[in-house]
């Protein structure tokens, strides 16, 4: 294994049964107030197989703890001159982990939660080629940023967008307003909604988990 990258702390998780020279690899983007340990429990519940980065924002969240990856912006809007900080580290650091680490480029995935999903959408709409799929909890698509979306390269991105009814935090608005955009798009897209707050419940972990299983047996061509 190469030097670990260090433009984000990050926790690893390596493959059980490791033997493989690649492995399938999911990045980890927590919500504000979280760290990198927040969703490390979610690995129980996907493929073993997975090589797991759970990586921390790059913030400190004044308000209780934790890590935040922008300011709050108005209303869907994130900061612009944090949110440009976060997206520019976040996407160095992908660029890092695909070379230190064992990584299988034709199934990388992401997967965040809240703020973290926010991330993720911007990661994944600029740069479709490194993805094959997309694990989007709670979030929005943060729309009137400096980011350029490329709705018409998804062509073998597949987007897994879970939010829950009753969301205080994020409402559900938003995610039905992404449902719409990449309506337009060519990106194979499952939304679902449930009856919950602001979380990740069982029921969402175990469709996603399929979801996953399903990108794992068709990795991404080209």
């Amino acid at each position: 294994m190469s030097e670990r990258p260090t433009t984000l702390e990050h926790r690893v998780l390596l493959p059980e049964g490791r033997g493989a020279e690649k492995y399938p690899t999911v990045v980890m983007l927590h919500g504000r107030g979280a760290d990198e340990e927040d969703l490390i429990p979610l690995a129980e519940q996907y493929d073993p197989r997975l090589l797991v980065l759970s990586v921390r924002a790059p913030f400190p969240f004044p308000n209780g703890g934790g890590f935040t990856w922008y300011d709050m912006g108005n209303a869907a809007t994130p900061d612009p001159v944090t949110f440009r900080q976060s997206y520019d580290r976040l996407s160095q650091f992908i660029d890092d982990a695909l070379g230190a680490y064992p990584v299988d480029p034709s199934r990388v995935f992401l997967l965040g939660f809240s703020m973290g999903t926010v991330m993720a959408y911007a990661v994944s709409l600029t740069r479709p080629g490194l993805f094959r799929g997309v694990i989007a909890n709670s979030g929005y698509v943060p729309e009137g940023t400096h980011l350029e979306f490329r709705w018409n390269e998804l062509r073998n991105v597949a987007f897994f967008v879970a939010h829950g009814k009753e969301d205080p935090v994020i409402p559900v608005d938003l995610a039905r307003r992404a449902q719409v955009l990449f309506a337009s798009s060519n990106a194979a897209v499952t939304y679902r909604e449930y009856d919950m707050g602001h979380q990740i419940t069982q029921e969402s972990i175990r469709d996603s988990s399929l979801f996953l299983d399903g990108l794992l047996a068709n990795p991404r061509k080209g």
